[in-house]
């Protein structure tokens, strides 16, 4: 099968998350939609293997571009899904007779409100909860309800005045203890309200108490032998521990607006925009935009989104974004949600943005590895203030225990990956005891020492792990060497990840989301991994060591010869 290069770069870097896929052919023309529990793995399974059937093999040879969106959970991949299979009807989908959707569980607004299941939600006030992949979720759900709660199922006006005039008859409903009547005053209002509470609970998904009642119930069922009913009750709460309430991506208290988020790095920005119509996503999109000067998220935003309004025909009146930006466009207010559908609509968005930057960089980490290299040592020396691009990077970690068999470690980053080559242990020699400063002195006045003696080429960053204290031994080191000043040096500490500087009092704190701070992080733990393991062998090696000369009349010469001659301890 001949796929396309750009095809072939893409799916090797899709997420593994849960998502949409959408395909496109060369005339930008949505040829089918898809979701999936594994984007990456189930985008690929259509290049890497014959397709069996005819019509997938023509969908797949029309495919010229792959976009997605990335989702929370299975779930919201399934109603993505739909919503937009709804929108595009695209030539490969299956295409359904009625326009049905998921059902909800609602909520009536009025006396006496009636708990049913419905696939139209009308804007009366009623509360809506969903929606729902599954029609056997909804009547296990509404079916536990109803034994539990005594809840009235006829469409009578139970007003009060119409209680009043007694214009109503109990019914069946009554005489079988599934309702209290209500319609003739036997039960008052304020009470079954009591009920719909507890219900709105239940189906906002928090079912604790709903799940502890029905393995009770399961239990005492099977203590009576009744074995087949004690598995109907087992088997509805399987399929509620399954069920999810909320969905990110349909919700029926959201009508119309635009999301927009922005992302920025120090010569890119990317914008990830959603379309919400009736409470669905119709559309996701994100794009790259080249930075010329220091633009903000509102000159990005206000440069982006007319563009974006323009391309998906939005006439939405309102548009969320993620922190206040002072910007004003025309038709369009924007507000900042702090907390419910719209704070995990901004959240859905941002995650997409995230992807999307991590897709990119892959690809040019694939297609250009150079140019992935400098921009990340270029970033490295902003961010650390450095004069020069830290083409070579050393670190250095003390490891002991309860002051027994101290060793340092030295690790060597080269273009921003290791060379472990030049990788170094040293056994400490001229202090006694746990003395992390001056052992961290000793190490780095002996590594440079060497290096100079040598003529080697010198680091242009050191790392030091550790707070002020580490920071300031090594000082000493390269001041009695005369390279303080000539080289870049920092500690980090481990428990906040606080990047030490010399000569300033207070710490900085690097984003943790920065590229430079994750390679300080695996300098770091590199330098700690490779110290321990070096540890562990000096210390084995000590242990071993003295059981065996402990012996009366056993000396190192007898006891080289014996290991020698045994191999082990144990022989």
């Amino acid at each position: 099968m001949n796929v396309k290069a750009s095809i072939l770069l893409k799916l090797k870097v899709l997420p593994e998350k849960p998502g949409v896929y959408q395909f496109y052919n060369r005339e930008e023309k949505i040829l089918y939609v898809g979701k999936a529990k594994n984007l990456k793995k189930r985008v690929a399974s259509y290049f890497n293997k014959k397709q069996e059937y005819g019509k997938t093999r023509v969908l797949v040879a029309q495919i010229d571009e792959i976009k997605y969106i990335v989702v929370e959970t299975e779930m919201d991949a399934l109603l993505l899904e739909n919503s937009l299979i709804k929108k595009y009807q695209p030539k490969y989908n299956i295409q359904l007779k009625d326009d049905k959707t998921y059902p909800w569980i609602c909520i009536k607004k009025e006396a006496f409100p009636r708990v049913f299941s419905t696939r139209r939600i009308v804007k009366d006030g009623s509360k809506y909860f969903g929606p729902y992949p599954s029609v056997k979720v909804v009547t296990t759900l509404l079916s536990f309800i109803r034994e539990v709660y005594p809840l009235r199922n006829c469409n009578l006006d139970l007003s009060k005045n119409k209680i009043a005039e007694k214009k109503h008859k109990v019914c069946l409903e009554y005489h079988l203890g599934n309702c209290k009547g209500g319609c003739v005053g036997y039960e008052k209002e304020d009470e079954y309200n009591v009920y719909i509470k507890e219900i709105e609970h239940i189906v906002k998904g928090n079912i604790g108490e709903v799940i502890r009642s029905l393995k009770d119930k399961m239990m005492t069922l099977a203590e009576e032998l009744k074995f087949e009913e004690a598995q109907e009750v087992k088997e509805k709460i399987s399929t509620i521990q399954r069920y999810k309430a909320k969905s990110t991506v349909v919700s029926p208290t959201i009508s119309q607006l635009d999301v927009i988020t922005v992302l920025q790095d120090e010569k890119t920005a990317f914008v990830n925009y959603l379309v919400i119509q009736n409470g669905s996503i119709i559309h996701g999109f994100t794009v790259e935009v080249k930075k010329k000067l220091e633009e903000t998220d509102a000159d990005i935003i206000g440069f982006v989104l007319p563009d974006m309004r323009e391309r998906f025909s939005s006439q939405n009146k309102e548009g969320l974004i993620a922190h206040s930006i002072g910007l004003e466009l025309d038709g369009i207010t924007f507000f900042v949600p702090q907390r419910g559908d719209k704070k995990s609509l901004i959240d859905l968005s941002q995650r997409n943005t995230k992807f999307f930057r991590m897709d990119k960089l892959k690809q040019e980490k694939i297609k250009n590895p150079e140019r992935h290299t400098e921009r990340i040592l270029e970033q490295i020396r902003v961010d650390f203030r450095l004069q020069e691009k830290p083409v070579h990077i050393e670190c250095f970690d003390n490891s002991n225990l309860q002051g027994t068999n101290a060793v340092s470690a030295c690790v060597v980053f080269k273009n921003a990956k290791p060379s472990k080559k030049d990788y170094r242990h040293f056994n400490i020699k001229t202090v006694d005891g746990p003395d992390d400063f001056a052992s961290m002195e000793e190490v780095v006045y002996r590594r440079y020492k060497r290096l100079l003696k040598e003529n080697q080429s010198l680091p242009q960053l050191i790392v030091i792990d550790g707070g002020k204290g580490q920071l300031s031994a090594s000082l000493k080191a390269l001041e009695r060497l005369n390279l303080r000043g000539k080289i870049a040096i920092v500690g980090i500490a481990k428990r906040l990840e606080e990047i030490f500087f010399p000569g300033d009092q207070y710490p900085i704190y690097i984003d943790k989301k920065s590229e430079s701070l994750r390679i300080i992080q695996y300098l770091r733990n590199e330098a700690h991994r490779f110290g321990i393991t070096h540890h562990r062998d000096k210390r084995s090696k000590a242990s071993l060591t003295s059981e065996i000369t402990a012996i009366k009349g056993v000396g190192p010469k007898t006891h080289e010869e014996l290991m020698k001659a045994f191999k082990t301890v144990k022989k």
